[in-house]
């Protein structure tokens, strides 16, 4: 599989790391696009330097290159994700303005029917962020934000993020080795 990973200047570039991990480990082809706040919130949050992100990934882009084969519907990718997904990105895709190629990716990605899941980054919604997300759904975008299930009685804040990860995996088709699922009440 050929996946898109793009991460914006949300909180949460934890989310992106550990999508790329995982997909690493599964030996999937990725394609990663930063913007310049997903670099600041990187080290913000994480202190590491996108430069360390980018060896996740199979190839990377600089955000400014809206030009290269990302651009285009002819270059055959399976899905892309945006995690996290801010609001400015959310709305921009929804609303077609492909300023940058974060955004334009997302773009062709909906264009060509294939798959892209927004794990958006805010609390609360105001109506504006929720019509545009209506919108991203009708237009066939998956609305994934990462929000936690506490049945998998997490440990850690690294069991709290790869729930959702591991979410965001089975809607790629990819389901993470290990996953804790539901089984019922016992």
């Amino acid at each position: 599989m050929t996946i898109v990973v793009g991460m914006s200047g949300a909180s949460g570039a934890i989310y992106g790391v550990r999508l790329l991990e995982h997909l690493r480990q599964q030996n999937v082809d990725t394609h990663l696009i930063l913007t310049r706040s997903a670099e600041k919130t990187l080290f913000l949050e994480m202190g590491i330097a996108a430069a360390e992100v980018k060896r996740l990934a199979t190839c990377s882009y600089p955000v400014e290159d809206i030009s290269c084969r990302l651009a285009s519907g002819s270059f055959p990718t399976d899905a892309m994700v945006i995690a996290p997904c801010s609001i400015h990105t959310m709305s921009s895709i929804a609303t077609g303005i492909s300023s940058n190629l974060l955004i334009r990716a997302a773009d062709v990605t909906l264009k060509e029917r294939r798959k892209l899941v927004l794990m958006v980054r805010e609390s609360p919604f105001h109506l504006g962020h929720l019509r545009n997300m209506t919108t991203l759904a009708e237009m066939g975008a998956i609305i994934a934000p990462p929000v936690p299930g506490f049945y998998t009685k997490p440990q850690t804040v690294m069991d709290i993020v790869d729930h959702s990860v591991e979410r965001v995996l089975d809607l790629l088709g990819l389901p993470a080795p290990g996953a804790r699922r539901w089984e019922g009440a016992k």
